[in-house]
């Protein structure tokens, strides 16, 4: 039996390339794909059974590329689009062009790599899940850039499910709530923290491995039957309150 391909934006760092460790541990080849050549080079080569590829996923004519790159290795089974960027700031203070950067990876990113690698999908009857936030879901002061994208992922997803479920695509998404990257610890000062924690039914962030555990599930024939689904990874976050007095202050 062919081994199994799976492709993972944003696979240099946190999520993505927890993920793509799980692909890994699944006995699967992962092509991992990040704009930041150095760091992804960095990565892939401590791993093995991996193509890493650099490639900014907002870009049409990269993403066009990316596919010739990948066709080269083999057909996808499963394609995460994880790759994001996430700049907040007041909304009085978010003019065009940050907004446009926002949206350009975040929405953009998953509507062009989804559609290039759409016929690959139905070779193969894949799987694709894209990452969201629960910032799509409720809002949260600084985030009308940020937030409005993933929100739009979100409905995103939905539109896949329904139309490509005929040729055996699976589509779903995953919204993180507050994980503990290394970027999220060097800018959420003890207050946030804090507050997090309080308003978190879990009391505590998840974890890199946590969100990926569920992405590689939703891509497994375990997830046979689920498509069109969002699943919150969140510990219970979103069933809570809306607004942290300690980012209001921010």
């Amino acid at each position: 039996m062919p081994q199994k391909i799976a492709l993972v934006t944003g696979a240099a760092r946190g999520i993505g390339l927890e993920t793509s460790k799980q692909f890994l541990a699944d006995g699967q080849h992962v092509i991992m794909v990040d704009r930041d050549a150095e760091v992804l080079l960095d990565e892939a080569n401590a791993l093995e059974n991996v193509t890493p590829i650099t490639c900014d996923v907002s870009q049409e004519y990269q993403v066009a590329a990316l596919v010739n790159d990948v066709a080269k290795v083999g057909s996808i089974s499963a394609l995460v689009n994880n790759a994001g960027v996430a700049d907040f700031g007041p909304i009085d203070q978010t003019d065009y062009q940050r907004w446009r950067t926002v949206m350009e990876t975040n929405l953009d990113g998953v509507f062009l790599v989804t559609q290039a690698f759409t016929p690959m999908l139905k070779e193969t009857k894949g799987a694709i899940v894209n990452i969201a936030s629960i910032s799509g879901l409720r809002a949260s002061t600084l985030r009308v850039a940020y937030g409005t994208s993933k929100a739009a992922v979100i409905h995103l997803t939905q539109q896949q499910a329904v139309e490509l479920g005929e040729y055996g695509i699976r589509a779903n998404c995953v919204a993180p709530g507050p994980v503990r990257t290394k970027l999220a610890m060097a800018v959420h000062t003890q207050d946030i923290i804090d507050a997090y924690h309080d308003a978190i039914p879990l009391n505590r962030y998840g974890s890199e491995a946590e969100i990926a555990n569920v992405i590689t599930f939703l891509c497994s024939d375990k997830a046979s039957y689920v498509t069109g689904q969002l699943i919150a990874s969140d510990g219970g976050f979103e069933a809570t309150g809306i607004g942290l007095p300690s980012l209001r202050e921010v």
